[in-house]
Protein backbone atom coordinates (compact mmCIF):
# COMPACT_ATOMS: atom_id res chain seq x y z
CA UNK A 1 0.00 0.00 0.00
CA UNK A 2 1.22 3.06 -0.92
CA UNK A 3 1.22 6.30 1.54
CA UNK A 4 -0.69 6.42 5.10
CA UNK A 5 -3.62 4.09 5.68
CA UNK A 6 -6.80 5.50 5.53
CA UNK A 7 -8.76 5.35 8.81
CA UNK A 8 -12.82 6.41 9.23
CA UNK A 9 -13.85 8.16 12.01
CA UNK A 10 -17.53 8.21 12.75
CA UNK A 11 -18.85 11.68 14.11
CA UNK A 12 -21.48 13.41 16.12
CA UNK A 13 -24.65 15.13 14.37
CA UNK A 14 -25.90 18.21 16.08
CA UNK A 15 -29.28 19.68 15.31
CA UNK A 16 -27.63 23.49 16.24
CA UNK A 17 -23.47 24.20 16.28
CA UNK A 18 -22.36 27.74 15.85
CA UNK A 19 -19.38 29.16 14.08
CA UNK A 20 -19.02 32.41 12.81
CA UNK A 21 -21.97 33.90 12.09
CA UNK A 22 -23.78 30.77 11.78
CA UNK A 23 -25.70 28.48 13.65
CA UNK A 24 -26.84 24.84 11.10
CA UNK A 25 -27.22 21.29 11.72
CA UNK A 26 -23.59 19.80 11.72
CA UNK A 27 -21.62 16.49 11.32
CA UNK A 28 -18.99 17.16 14.32
CA UNK A 29 -16.19 15.48 15.33
CA UNK A 30 -13.71 16.55 17.96
CA UNK A 31 -10.62 17.66 17.08
CA UNK A 32 -8.22 15.52 19.41
CA UNK A 33 -9.59 12.20 17.03
CA UNK A 34 -8.04 13.30 13.41
CA UNK A 35 -4.80 14.83 15.75
CA UNK A 36 -4.49 11.36 17.51
CA UNK A 37 -4.83 9.56 13.94
CA UNK A 38 -2.76 11.86 12.42
CA UNK A 39 0.35 11.63 14.96
CA UNK A 40 -0.44 7.65 14.76
CA UNK A 41 0.73 7.61 10.89
CA UNK A 42 -2.78 7.51 9.51
CA UNK A 43 -5.15 9.72 7.38
CA UNK A 44 -8.53 10.73 9.18
CA UNK A 45 -11.83 11.09 6.86
CA UNK A 46 -14.82 11.77 8.95
CA UNK A 47 -17.75 9.41 8.58
CA UNK A 48 -21.11 11.10 9.48
CA UNK A 49 -24.80 9.29 10.03
CA UNK A 50 -25.84 8.08 6.73
CA UNK A 51 -28.38 5.23 5.73
CA UNK A 52 -27.13 2.07 7.17
CA UNK A 53 -27.36 -0.01 3.82
CA UNK A 54 -24.48 2.12 2.87
CA UNK A 55 -22.08 1.25 5.82
CA UNK A 56 -20.14 -1.61 3.73
CA UNK A 57 -19.85 0.43 0.71
CA UNK A 58 -17.61 2.95 2.94
CA UNK A 59 -16.14 0.50 4.89
CA UNK A 60 -14.90 -1.18 1.59
CA UNK A 61 -13.23 1.80 1.29
CA UNK A 62 -11.43 2.30 4.17
CA UNK A 63 -8.00 0.81 5.90
CA UNK A 64 -9.43 1.16 9.48
CA UNK A 65 -12.18 2.48 11.47
CA UNK A 66 -13.09 4.42 14.50
CA UNK A 67 -16.23 4.51 16.25
CA UNK A 68 -16.18 7.61 18.21
CA UNK A 69 -17.42 8.83 21.53
CA UNK A 70 -20.70 10.03 22.22
CA UNK A 71 -23.79 9.94 23.35
CA UNK A 72 -25.54 7.01 25.26
CA UNK A 73 -26.62 3.85 23.39
CA UNK A 74 -30.48 3.36 23.23
CA UNK A 75 -31.32 0.70 26.12
CA UNK A 76 -33.58 -1.04 23.80
CA UNK A 77 -31.15 -1.78 21.00
CA UNK A 78 -29.65 -4.30 24.35
CA UNK A 79 -33.44 -5.47 25.44
CA UNK A 80 -33.21 -2.81 28.61
CA UNK A 81 -35.49 -0.20 29.87
CA UNK A 82 -34.08 3.42 30.04
CA UNK A 83 -32.42 4.61 33.82
CA UNK A 84 -33.55 7.67 34.90
CA UNK A 85 -29.99 9.17 34.28
CA UNK A 86 -29.61 7.62 30.47
CA UNK A 87 -29.67 10.52 28.23
CA UNK A 88 -31.56 11.13 25.60
CA UNK A 89 -31.19 8.55 22.23
CA UNK A 90 -29.24 9.65 19.06
CA UNK A 91 -31.20 6.88 16.68
CA UNK A 92 -29.60 7.63 13.52
CA UNK A 93 -26.22 7.35 15.11
CA UNK A 94 -26.95 4.16 16.67
CA UNK A 95 -28.19 2.53 13.36
CA UNK A 96 -24.92 3.49 11.38
CA UNK A 97 -22.39 3.01 13.55
CA UNK A 98 -23.97 -0.62 14.17
CA UNK A 99 -24.12 -0.63 10.40
CA UNK A 100 -20.39 0.22 10.35
CA UNK A 101 -19.60 -2.47 13.51
CA UNK A 102 -20.91 -4.86 11.51
CA UNK A 103 -19.28 -4.36 8.16
CA UNK A 104 -16.23 -3.87 9.75
CA UNK A 105 -16.21 -7.30 11.33
CA UNK A 106 -17.21 -8.66 7.98
CA UNK A 107 -14.57 -7.63 6.15
CA UNK A 108 -11.86 -7.82 8.70
CA UNK A 109 -11.34 -4.19 8.51
CA UNK A 110 -9.20 -3.06 11.64
CA UNK A 111 -11.98 -1.86 14.26
CA UNK A 112 -10.83 0.57 17.20
CA UNK A 113 -14.31 1.62 19.65
CA UNK A 114 -13.58 4.58 22.01
CA UNK A 115 -15.61 5.00 24.84
CA UNK A 116 -19.65 4.88 23.29
CA UNK A 117 -17.45 2.64 20.45
CA UNK A 118 -16.94 0.13 22.92
CA UNK A 119 -19.83 -0.03 24.35
CA UNK A 120 -21.45 -0.32 20.85
CA UNK A 121 -19.27 -2.87 19.81
CA UNK A 122 -20.18 -4.70 22.73
CA UNK A 123 -23.92 -4.31 22.18
CA UNK A 124 -23.45 -5.31 18.44
CA UNK A 125 -22.22 -8.51 19.34
CA UNK A 126 -24.98 -9.22 21.78
CA UNK A 127 -23.54 -7.81 24.92
CA UNK A 128 -25.50 -5.31 27.84
CA UNK A 129 -24.47 -2.06 29.14
CA UNK A 130 -24.48 -0.86 32.51
CA UNK A 131 -26.54 2.10 32.00
CA UNK A 132 -25.44 4.20 35.41
CA UNK A 133 -22.34 4.46 37.69
CA UNK A 134 -20.16 6.79 39.32
CA UNK A 135 -16.60 7.84 39.75
CA UNK A 136 -15.30 8.09 36.25
CA UNK A 137 -17.12 11.55 35.18
CA UNK A 138 -16.66 13.69 38.44
CA UNK A 139 -17.13 16.97 37.08
CA UNK A 140 -19.36 17.58 34.39
CA UNK A 141 -17.78 18.75 30.90
CA UNK A 142 -14.57 17.99 32.44
CA UNK A 143 -12.27 14.59 31.57
CA UNK A 144 -10.73 12.75 34.83
CA UNK A 145 -8.37 10.54 34.89
CA UNK A 146 -8.28 6.87 36.49
CA UNK A 147 -5.48 3.96 36.58
CA UNK A 148 -6.01 1.28 33.67
CA UNK A 149 -4.44 -2.14 34.52
CA UNK A 150 -4.39 -4.65 31.37
CA UNK A 151 -4.74 -8.19 31.16
CA UNK A 152 -1.63 -10.08 30.02
CA UNK A 153 -1.56 -11.87 26.91
CA UNK A 154 -4.27 -9.53 25.31
CA UNK A 155 -3.70 -7.87 22.16
CA UNK A 156 -4.11 -4.64 24.34
CA UNK A 157 -1.65 -6.05 26.99
CA UNK A 158 0.91 -6.27 24.19
CA UNK A 159 0.31 -2.75 22.68
CA UNK A 160 0.51 -1.37 26.35
CA UNK A 161 1.99 -3.90 28.58
CA UNK A 162 1.73 -1.56 31.67
CA UNK A 163 -0.21 0.19 34.48
CA UNK A 164 -1.34 3.82 32.95
CA UNK A 165 -3.13 6.64 33.96
CA UNK A 166 -5.69 7.24 30.81
CA UNK A 167 -8.55 10.14 30.40
CA UNK A 168 -11.73 9.15 31.11
CA UNK A 169 -15.23 10.56 31.04
CA UNK A 170 -18.42 8.14 30.47
CA UNK A 171 -21.02 6.90 33.29
CA UNK A 172 -21.97 4.10 31.52
CA UNK A 173 -20.08 0.64 30.67
CA UNK A 174 -19.68 -2.95 29.84
CA UNK A 175 -21.93 -5.16 32.02
CA UNK A 176 -22.63 -8.77 30.15
CA UNK A 177 -19.55 -9.10 27.38
CA UNK A 178 -21.21 -9.86 23.82
CA UNK A 179 -20.81 -12.95 22.28
CA UNK A 180 -16.54 -13.44 21.62
CA UNK A 181 -15.94 -10.39 23.39
CA UNK A 182 -12.75 -10.93 26.03
CA UNK A 183 -11.84 -7.94 28.36
CA UNK A 184 -8.60 -7.14 27.94
CA UNK A 185 -8.21 -3.98 30.54
CA UNK A 186 -9.92 -3.49 33.94
CA UNK A 187 -10.28 0.06 36.13
CA UNK A 188 -9.27 -0.18 39.75
CA UNK A 189 -12.84 -0.37 40.59
CA UNK A 190 -13.21 -3.62 38.69
CA UNK A 191 -15.18 -1.40 35.65
CA UNK A 192 -13.84 -3.41 32.30
CA UNK A 193 -11.73 -0.66 30.27
CA UNK A 194 -11.12 -2.35 27.22
CA UNK A 195 -12.55 -5.34 25.22
CA UNK A 196 -11.52 -7.33 22.06
CA UNK A 197 -12.43 -9.95 19.72
CA UNK A 198 -9.60 -12.52 19.67
CA UNK A 199 -11.68 -14.64 16.69
CA UNK A 200 -12.07 -11.65 14.67
CA UNK A 201 -10.12 -11.75 11.39
CA UNK A 202 -8.69 -8.30 11.87
CA UNK A 203 -7.53 -6.06 14.44
CA UNK A 204 -10.71 -5.28 16.88
CA UNK A 205 -10.23 -2.97 20.31
CA UNK A 206 -12.62 -1.07 22.10
CA UNK A 207 -10.88 1.08 25.02
CA UNK A 208 -13.65 2.38 27.82
CA UNK A 209 -11.47 6.08 27.56
CA UNK A 210 -10.46 8.97 25.82
CA UNK A 211 -7.20 8.20 24.10
CA UNK A 212 -7.60 11.80 21.77
CA UNK A 213 -7.77 13.99 24.93
CA UNK A 214 -3.97 12.34 26.18
CA UNK A 215 -0.20 12.15 24.70
CA UNK A 216 -0.11 8.17 24.59
CA UNK A 217 -0.87 7.30 20.93
CA UNK A 218 0.08 3.34 21.23
CA UNK A 219 -3.54 2.38 20.51
CA UNK A 220 -3.80 4.28 18.01
CA UNK A 221 -0.80 3.04 17.09
CA UNK A 222 -1.77 -0.48 17.32
CA UNK A 223 -5.03 0.45 14.97
CA UNK A 224 -2.33 2.20 12.00
CA UNK A 225 -0.32 -0.34 12.06
CA UNK A 226 -3.12 -3.08 11.91
CA UNK A 227 -4.54 -1.34 9.17
CA UNK A 228 -1.19 -0.62 7.24
CA UNK A 229 -0.61 -4.60 7.11
CA UNK A 230 -4.30 -5.15 6.18
CA UNK A 231 -4.23 -2.43 3.18
CA UNK A 232 -1.33 -4.07 2.16
CA UNK A 233 -2.38 -7.22 2.13
CA UNK A 234 -5.71 -6.41 0.71
CA UNK A 235 -5.00 -3.57 -1.89
CA UNK A 236 -7.44 -1.30 0.70
CA UNK A 237 -7.09 2.30 0.68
Amino acid sequence: MVGRPLIGVSTYLESGARWGVWELEAALLPVGYPRLVQRAGGLAAMLPPDDPAHAAAAVARLDGLVIAGGPDVEPVRYGAEPHPRTGPPARERDAWELALIDAALAAGVPLLGICRGMQLLNVALGGTLVQHLDGHADVVGVFGSHTVKPVPGTLYGGVVPEETSVPAYHHQAVDRLGEGLVASAYAEDGTVEAVELPSAAGWVLGVQWHPEMGADVRVMGGLVEAAAGAGACCGAG
